[in-house]
């Protein structure tokens, strides 16, 4: 019987011949990540043990993106616990204003996760770097503790999905779509504590930009983790953002998966999770007019640079409906350096747009756009649970860059074929 990616990766790090799903291991990790919300609950709870020496200076990052810049006094106490603490530890991948940005995005930027590294972060969606071929997953603060003292973790080795990805998606079809469509197909929990391992030749037809947004998303199926084998593109993306060594794993091709599914990625139709889960999915022109109040474009699922020239791409040349409030936020100063220098900025603000410094804000409802009762927005983010953007009573619509920046001119939900694109 052979094994997954994630398998392989998992049984090499706990030093293992091989693996089997269920089984109880203790990984070494090459990567612990935390963020302004949830590093200082592991802060605290680490000065509670013996020994408060973290493991390895060189593989802890800590990002302040959440409420950066500060919002109120309690995140500006939070930034300081974290900013004390990297000083206190010397701390090499520290990131705060003028440096930071979302964290998911920011880390592969920076060169610091691999393929076939193990990977561990004080927040859901960690599961961003299977993009790489990379194991990694989001685990609870006090798991991140006892991870930065001993740079170990306890996994319980996750059983598959395999999801076959053939033809080539259309121009207005992107990662986003797939995953949506994905999540639509088989539920928020239809993954729960599994892997979902990428196959097929239409991943040669996916940008890293599209793969980091698929395997950002696992988790809202319930997936331990997503992961994508690698590739040329995969390779090049690493070599042109830094040079951390990595080790390509493959699965067996007696790997056993629970469920095997083929999606043509040529038949994908730009799609749209209604209020209040992502798997409430419905394809553009399967509804009717839902109009809208706000739109914002980014987040760790879609901040990146392929996702803010496309919305820019949209908007040339257009105004942003009156109604509309529009805010754009690249997910890191890298990205934001780079949108300006090609214009996109401009782009946005001649629209009618706002353009914010990179912060997860608005996503997890909280600040840079807070939506009140009876608001709806589209939105490129990751989760559209009650309350998630503000106000109980308001709605949020997840979509792509595309879908959302042909809505925020429209003034309703809307693909780019509406506007003659």
């Amino acid at each position: 019987m052979g094994m997954t990616m994630t398998q392989k990766i998992l049984a090499a790090h706990a030093g293992l011949d091989r693996v089997e799903a269920g089984q109880l291991i203790k990984a070494n990790l090459d990567m612990v990540l935390g963020n302004d919300i949830t590093s200082p609950v592991a802060i605290n709870e680490m000065q509670k043990m013996k020994n408060q020496t973290v493991f390895d200076k060189e593989k802890i990052a800590l990002v302040m993106d959440h409420f950066i810049p500060n919002k109120d006094i309690k995140s500006a106490e939070n930034c300081k616990c974290c900013r004390d603490f990297a000083r206190q530890h010397d701390i090499t991948n520290y990131f705060d204003v003028g440096e930071m940005g979302i964290e998911h995005a920011l880390l592969p930027e920076k060169g610091l996760v691999a393929a076939g590294d193990a990977v561990i972060g004080a927040d859901s969606h960690t599961c961003t770097y299977g993009a790489l071929g990379a194991f990694s997953t989001g685990v609870g603060s006090t798991d991140m503790a006892a991870a930065m003292v001993t740079g170990k973790a306890w996994f319980k080795v996750p059983s598959a999905l395999k999801f076959v990805l053939t033809g080539k998606p259309s121009k207005w079809v992107s990662g986003k779509d797939v995953i949506l469509h994905i999540i639509g197909m088989i539920g928020v929990d239809g993954a729960l504590y599994k892997s979902m391992e990428f196959a097929g030749d239409g991943i040669a037809y996916l940008s890293m930009d599209d793969r980091f947004t698929i395997c950002n998303m696992a988790i809202e199926a319930g997936g331990k983790n997503g992961i994508f084998p690698v590739d040329e593109k995969t390779i090049q993306y690493m070599k042109e953002h830094g040079n951390k060594p990595y080790e390509i794993y493959e699965a067996d091709e007696d790997a056993v998966y629970d469920a095997e599914y083929t999606i043509d990625l040529s038949q994908l139709k730009p799609t749209v999770a209604f209020p209040h889960l992502p798997e409430n999915t419905k394809e553009i022109g399967t509804f009717g007019e839902v109009k809208i109040d706000q739109v914002v474009i980014g987040s760790c699922t879609n901040g990146r640079i392929q996702d803010i020239r496309q919305a820019a791409e949209i908007m040339k040349g257009r105004k942003v409906a009156k109604d509309v409030r529009c805010i754009v936020i690249p997910a890191t100063q890298a990205i934001y350096l780079q949108a300006m220098r090609e214009g996109l900025l401009e782009t946005f603000i001649e629209a009618g747009a706002v353009v914010s410094t990179p912060t997860c804000g608005p996503c997890l409802g909280g600040y840079m756009g807070i939506l009140a009762a009876g608001e709806r927005c589209v939105s490129t983010t990751n989760r559209n649970f009650v309350g998630r953007m503000g106000h109980v009573e308001s709605e949020v619509y997840l979509a792509s860059p595309a879908v959302a920046a042909a809505s925020a001119i429209i003034g309703k939900i809307s693909c780019p074929c509406e506007l003659g694109l």
